[in-house]
């Protein structure tokens, strides 16, 4: 193990003794704008003003870019001028690209908007994972320090920010690599039980905030009519678990339910993978790690409505007790279920662990996530997340705090009356996979879990598909955890998350 702890200081300040590699990163036009007397106590004496101003001279806008001013201690990169409206303005995948291909650099300077300070933050956390196994060539321990200059008129000046935005920052950046670094370990090392472990970590790191912890396991799943969680995890060495972290705080205005599918492996079942299509499966549990990392950073944020994060964790295996196709299992919403493919077990956790939400829980507004389906990546790609919701309000919002966040997403079709019916079955109440596979798949394996609460479900509900951004060249990118808590901003005692919350003014950008 190892990897790099960030830390954001505010204000601009003198580089380290020791000369690490700084890295300066912003538009064109931010760097332009930036007086060379603001940004010179970082450079050591290193760099002059001509030589400064002949690098970025030297930039493009229209790409990102880069310039060494001095050897390669002190590297000048540029951001893309335009992007498109489906894009966040932060530009964070540039920005995480940029310090991926620099990644010696322990100084960084970013030159943004004030808007824009939280996910160009974010994008270092996303870019400097904390899994490894190598036994040469390790991960170093060095802190990475982050530092802004923003916007103010026609110039920039150093962003001084005070403990709760530091905070927010650094606590954001720590959820974003506990989820990568979730996603990346094998699951020699991460069964259920060593999840159930990282849970129980975040549940005692939290308990000065009154966390609580629901542990649902193994048999106790079956007796208590959890069919789905029970039936996909049940062939594995390590049971299946239902657990809930749960966090209320004094008067609060609603009931809020992050539902993450946790597959820390998944073969495919007796509906096998092959021999290709199966590593990387690894990071079949990105939706319970984003809720884990999301949910820690929300309670220390001060969220202020009543908020549970539910992990429907299991090992998709096989074995004599596995899951056959044509088994019917009895689902916790009560509805029986036809397996036609023991590959589309994501759905059958996540409908368990929403109605739990919405039973149990009396949840007013309930988000799964999960990486749930391959056609995700075919639908909206490799950078945005597919989401479907019954609420066209939320739907709206959703896309809005992807953009804000850095965590793009994108809605799929809402139609059940179109989509639902490829799931008939003519023994149970419907099959686990569709029948036409080229009818919106993203939108029907949503629709599966949402039948399970009831299309007439009077609170809302939202999925989100997350199967492509949740991975990018084999590493975990944290996806999930700056989306939640935007989309929740105007829930948390944060200024930053507040004043990222979208609106439903779909001409407003936060």
């Amino acid at each position: 193990m190892g990897g790099s702890k960030i830390l954001f200081r505010s204000g601009v300040q003198a580089i380290q003794p020791h000369g690490s590699p700084l890295l300066v990163i912003g538009q064109l036009k931010h760097l332009r704008a930036a007086d060379f007397n603001l940004v010179k106590p970082k450079f050591g004496g290193k760099v002059t003003k001509d030589v400064w101003s002949e690098g970025i001279s030297r930039l493009k806008g229209t790409v990102a870019d880069s310039v060494s001013l001095y050897l390669n201690s002190v590297l000048v990169a540029s951001l893309p001028d335009k992007v498109s409206r489906h894009n966040t303005p932060s530009r964070s995948h540039s920005i995480s690209k940029i310090l991926k291909s620099f990644s010696g650099c322990r100084n960084v300077l970013i030159l943004c908007e004030r808007k824009d300070v939280y996910p160009s933050g974010c994008a270092v956390g996303r870019c400097l994972p904390t899994f490894s196994m190598k036994t040469e060539g390790s991960f170093t321990e060095e802190n990475v320090t982050v530092e802004f200059l923003v916007e103010e008129g026609d110039g920039m000046v150093a962003l001084e920010m005070g403990e709760e935005d530091l905070n927010l920052l650094q606590d954001s950046c720590c959820g974003i690599q506990l989820t990568a670094r979730l996603l990346d370990t094998p699951c020699n090392l991460m069964n259920t039980m060593n999840f159930l472990d990282e849970i129980l970590k975040v549940k005692e790191d939290l308990s000065s905030f009154g966390v609580t912890c629901t542990v649902i396991k193994g048999e106790e799943l079956r007796t208590r009519g959890f069919g789905g969680i029970y039936g996909v995890g049940r062939a594995a060495e390590h049971p299946p678990v239902l657990a809930i972290l749960s966090f209320n705080p004094k008067k609060p205005q609603r009931t809020v339910a992050w539902v993450g599918k946790g597959i820390v492996y998944d073969t495919g079942g007796l509906s096998i993978k092959s021999k290709t299509a199966m590593p990387g499966m690894k990071h079949d549990c990105g939706g319970a790690a984003a809720v884990l990392g999301a949910f820690s950073v929300a309670v220390k944020s001060g969220f202020k409505d009543t908020l549970h994060g539910i992990f429907c964790l299991a090992e998709n295996s096989v074995g004599p007790l596995a899951t056959r196709p044509d088994d019917i299992h009895t689902l916790y919403s009560g509805k029986t279920v036809e397996i036609n493919n023991t590959d589309a077990e994501g759905r059958l956790v996540l409908a368990d662990g929403v109605v739990y939400a919405s039973r149990d829980l009396k949840a007013d507004i309930i988000v799964d996530i999960a990486t749930l389906t391959g056609a995700q990546g075919i639908a909206t790609g490799r950078y945005h997340a597919s989401h479907l919701t019954n609420s066209e309000e939320w739907e709206i919002k959703t896309a809005l705090a992807g953009r804000n966040s850095g965590d793009l997403s994108f809605p799929a079709v809402y139609c059940p009356e179109l989509q639902f019916p490829e799931f008939k079955s003519k023994v149970a109440d419907m099959k686990n996979s569709v029948k036409n596979r080229d009818n919106a798949q993203p939108s029907c394996a949503g629709l599966f879990i949402n039948a399970h609460l009831g299309f007439d479900f009077p609170g809302t509900w939202l999925h989100i598909d997350m199967a492509n951004p949740s991975a990018e060249d084999e590493r975990g990118t944290g996806y999930g955890v700056t989306l939640l808590n935007c989309l929740f901003g105007d829930s948390s005692e944060s200024k930053i998350l507040q004043h990222l919350a979208p609106t439903t003014d779909s001409n407003k950008m936060c």
